[in-house]
């Protein structure tokens, strides 16, 4: 009788056809959470001219989604260690798509909030679950690429919104780009075959048959023989209480540090898709010209993306977040002085790397903190409490624009959260992460991975 450690096994796998078919898969499904993401923003004045809203209403608006997302990283990141990710993962893809078309359909500012709420809590569901399947399947020296690749979907989604956004507002009203939203629904058959189950979560059911299958399709190599037993170290096999896991073993201080970076993250990103546009439009900008520096910022997020995930994969992953972090505050507190348009498109640019960039950057930085039992809850927690900050900054933004602050006033209030972001990362404790395996008992993860415990204590996938 074989022991056959799958977790190890996909860890030390080549890279191969399969892993390429499921990154393109979540690689689409985060392309249509980031397109479901921008039409709210580049939509906006629209809505507002329609709804006859006020900056401080449209925030509030826009939050709907952002609060909805706050539900779905929380409830749904946990319970897919529950009723596996799959499930979990097709479930929110056709809850965002459903509800993001109806948000299409609705007449008033309420019944807009409460579909983009609803939409909110699939978008926010399936992004925990999708970093847990690439972070469990990638071999481990192309954990961090192929994570950050998964994740340019983001910025190329947005990208799509914005290109195509301006002609279907201009030809058909700000509908019309949340009608197309609910084309991905059509994908659901497809994704309850292409998306692997958790190893542990098969594990756990004793699912043997579907763990050889998949245990052959990641590792060429493996043959699977008659009396093969599937394990995995403990660690990874124990997922009750994922809150109070993700939180223990010397990890609470660095794990509240992981929701700080994440919360002043996604403030920036979400004050800045939800109202560059608008701010850009007081500018003087005409409505063609500040489309333009939305789709340049998501264009900086592929860029900022890439190189974010080949430098984290080259050097220690925390450092390149730091410096991140750094520049995009650099950027931002430029953009708020009196520069000429050529250089205000490079400095937007700038913004959408580091700060799309660094949300990325920082989901590949969680998936390798945590164990695989608990990574989509841990992932899922973070994204839930940086989620806060996702609500609070179009609100905040609408209010700053209320009270006439001018560019100077926002995009200083956008820049503070990339230095403390950046202090929030310096404090994360690596050593943590491994003696997760050591203090859980049984089999250490280091062990079986072959990693020496210095080489254990720094995520990163080389």
């Amino acid at each position: 009788m074989r022991q056959i450690d799958c977790i190890s096994l996909a860890e030390n796998a080549e890279f191969g056809r399969p892993h390429l078919a499921i990154l393109c898969w979540c690689f689409l499904i985060i392309a249509i959470d980031g397109y479901d993401l921008a039409i709210a923003g580049i939509a906006l004045p629209s809505i507002m001219h329609s709804m006859d809203l006020a900056p401080t209403e449209a925030g509030i608006l826009v939050s709907a989604a952002l609060f909805g997302m706050l539900f779905g990283n929380l409830i749904l990141g946990t319970l897919s260690e529950r009723i596996g990710r799959t499930k979990s993962i097709v479930f929110c893809v056709a809850l965002f798509s459903v509800f993001t078309a109806l948000t299409g359909l609705t007449t008033s500012a309420w019944e807009f909030a409460a579909t983009r709420f609803i939409a909110g809590v699939g978008i926010g569901g399936v992004m925990p679950n999708v970093v847990a399947v690439m972070t469990e399947i990638s071999p481990k020296k192309r954990r961090a690429t192929m994570v950050t690749i998964m994740f340019l979907g983001y910025a190329v989604g947005g990208v799509i919104a914005a290109v195509s956004g301006k002609q279907l507002i201009e030809n058909h009203g700000w509908p019309s780009v949340f009608i197309a939203a609910g084309l991905p629904v059509l994908l659901v058959p497809f994704l309850l075959k292409a998306i692997p189950e958790s190893i542990p979560y098969l594990i756990k059911k004793d699912r043997h048959a579907e763990l050889a299958k998949l245990a052959s399709k990641l590792s060429p190599s493996y043959t699977c023989q008659p009396g093969d037993v599937f394990v995995a170290p403990v660690v990874e096999t124990r997922s009750d209480a994922p809150l109070k896991q993700i939180l223990g073993s010397g990890r609470k201080l660095s794990t509240v540090m992981f929701w700080v970076q994440c919360f002043m993250c996604l403030f920036m990103v979400y004050a800045l898709s939800s109202w560059l546009t608008k701010l850009m439009a007081n500018a003087g900008y005409s409505g063609a010209s500040a489309m333009t520096f939305v789709l340049l910022l998501n264009v900086g997020g592929v860029i900022g993306s890439v190189i974010g995930g080949m430098l984290g994969d080259r050097y220690r992953i925390k450092v390149v977040l730091i410096t991140m972090y750094l520049l995009a505050a650099a950027s931002l507190a430029l953009l708020a002085t009196d520069v000429p348009t050529w250089l205000r498109y490079i400095l937007v640019v700038c913004a959408g790397a580091t700060t799309i960039g660094s949300q990325i950057l920082g989901c590949a930085y969680a998936g390798l903190f945590y164990p695989a039992a608990v990574r989509a809850a841990g992932v899922g927690w973070m994204l839930g409490m940086g989620r806060l900050g996702a609500i609070i900054a179009p609100i905040l933004i609408g209010l700053l624009m209320s009270m006439s602050m001018g560019l100077q006033g926002n995009f200083l209030a956008i820049a503070v959260p990339g230095v403390f972001a950046a202090l929030a990362v310096a404090l994360i404790n690596h050593s943590k992460s491994a003696s997760y395996a050591r203090s859980a008992g049984g089999t250490s993860a280091i062990a079986e991975s072959g990693l020496s415990e210095k080489q254990a204590a720094e995520p990163r996938a080389t």
